[in-house]
């Protein structure tokens, strides 16, 4: 199953097409929460709305919430405001990374219930790592004294390309042994293994896609274009256009680690002058241990720059204006509200530098209205931007018939 766009983008349809999912959305998005509001925005008469919205009840996906404000100036009753009900039902989530993963429970609208952290080596192949996140996901439903059969979905974030059809990583650099497995199928399974539940939808995006996705949505819902680069032992871009994420024809979007910028360096692609091979945090970890300092990946350059390592923030900064020199053509291309920097390299250092050659290089038109920063979500963009995609994808108006058909309401 693929994901979805975001809620900013669709069109709710009128009239007698308007179904259970459509009214459902309107509620969701807040742009219609009483159930005269749902008349007025799809023109379905009163009986019909309430019987769509009963079936919405029946399944426990709504709510009723306070009295709204009186709509005439004579009184009367305040309207029954309607609300998403975001508790009967929870979302699991993973972010991969080189060598280490995050995983948590989360609730239908974005809050963390139950997280952890841990070691979790990518290059010890899909098999293994996908069984240990089912052995992860079971452990914190329980920590969230949540059932495994309220489990709705489960998101994945990866570091590589992803084909949103199928689920699959495309020729993933740094991710050997991952090319064109069945990431769904097998975490699908060792969620079953470990928790005795039915199967769920998987949902499997890149990395820098899902912290993007995460970063919009809770921070700048209104930004029409967002892009977020994370620069951790690679470098990978998301891009947020009217609420979407922009995947490309097949999931190849946002790839600015192997854009040629004109050095020698071998990267792990195979190719040699890639911005992730002089300007990621494992590049700059190998210079900084050439130089005797023990760093051997982003991570371990990440404690330095937070221990005020001066050789580390200088390179840091130097990588930054490699970064930033892309970034112009992007930022000129794109011309984005927020550029957002995160990862193992996101700190001052790597900032200053980016927006010294990004100022420098893109025009000022481009730059007029751009806000340059670091997440603000942090280590839970991934994990936050991976459930939304899952609750977005559960929710939609196209798949909520036959979900509600499903459960025989």
């Amino acid at each position: 199953m693929t994901g979805q766009p975001g809620r900013t983008g669709r069109a709710t349809r009128s009239g007698s097409q308007a179904g259970a999912g459509d009214l459902l959305e309107l509620v969701r998005s807040g742009r219609a929460t009483t159930r005269g509001a749902l008349q007025q925005a799809t023109g379905l008469s009163r009986a019909t709305v309430g019987q769509r919205l009963d079936r919405l009840f029946r399944a426990g996906w709504l709510r009723e919430g306070a009295g709204g404000p009186v709509g005439s100036p004579l009184g009367g009753r305040p309207s029954i405001t309607l609300e998403f009900d975001g508790e009967h039902a929870v979302v699991l989530a993973a972010d991969l990374d080189t060598r280490h993963a995050r995983a948590a429970v989360l609730s239908l609208t974005g809050e963390i219930l139950a997280e952890h952290g841990g070691v979790l080596v990518i290059e010890d192949g899909p098999d293994v790592v996908l069984g240990e996140l089912g052995r992860w996901f079971a452990e914190l439903l329980e920590k969230a004294g949540r059932r495994a059969d309220e489990v709705g979905g489960i998101g994945l974030a990866v570091p590589g390309p992803v084909d949103s059809e199928t689920g699959r990583v495309v020729q993933p650099p740094i991710m050997p042994g991952w090319d064109g497995y069945d990431i769904r199928g097998r975490l699908a399974g060792a969620f079953g293994e470990h928790t005795g539940a039915a199967p769920v939808p998987v949902l499997v995006d890149n990395d820098a896609n899902l912290m993007a996705y995460g970063e919009q949505r809770t921070g700048y819902p209104d930004c029409s274009a967002f892009v977020l680069v994370k620069v951790s032992t690679g470098i990978g871009a998301g891009v947020v256009v009217d609420g979407s994420v922009f995947r490309g024809v097949d999931g190849g979007a946002g790839d600015i680690g192997h854009i040629r910028v004109g050095a020698d360096a071998l990267c792990r692609c195979g190719s040699y002058g890639c911005l992730a091979a002089v300007a990621s945090g494992g590049a700059v970890a190998r210079r900084l241990a050439e130089t005797g300092v023990p760093a051997a990946s982003g991570s371990d350059v990440r404690d330095l720059l937070a221990s005020g390592h001066p050789g580390a923030a200088a390179l840091a900064r130097e990588a930054g204006r490699q970064v930033g020199d892309v970034l112009a053509t992007v930022v000129t291309l794109l011309n984005p509200g927020v550029l957002m920097i995160a990862g193992d390299l996101a700190g001052t250092p790597f900032l200053t530098g980016v927006r010294e050659l990004l100022y420098q290089r893109a025009l000022p038109r481009s730059t007029a209205h751009l806000d340059v920063m670091t997440s603000r979500l942090g280590e839970q963009a991934g994990l936050v931007g991976a459930g939304a995609l899952v609750v977005e994808h559960l929710y939609a108006p196209e798949r909520v018939e036959e979900r509600l058909l499903a459960l025989g309401v």
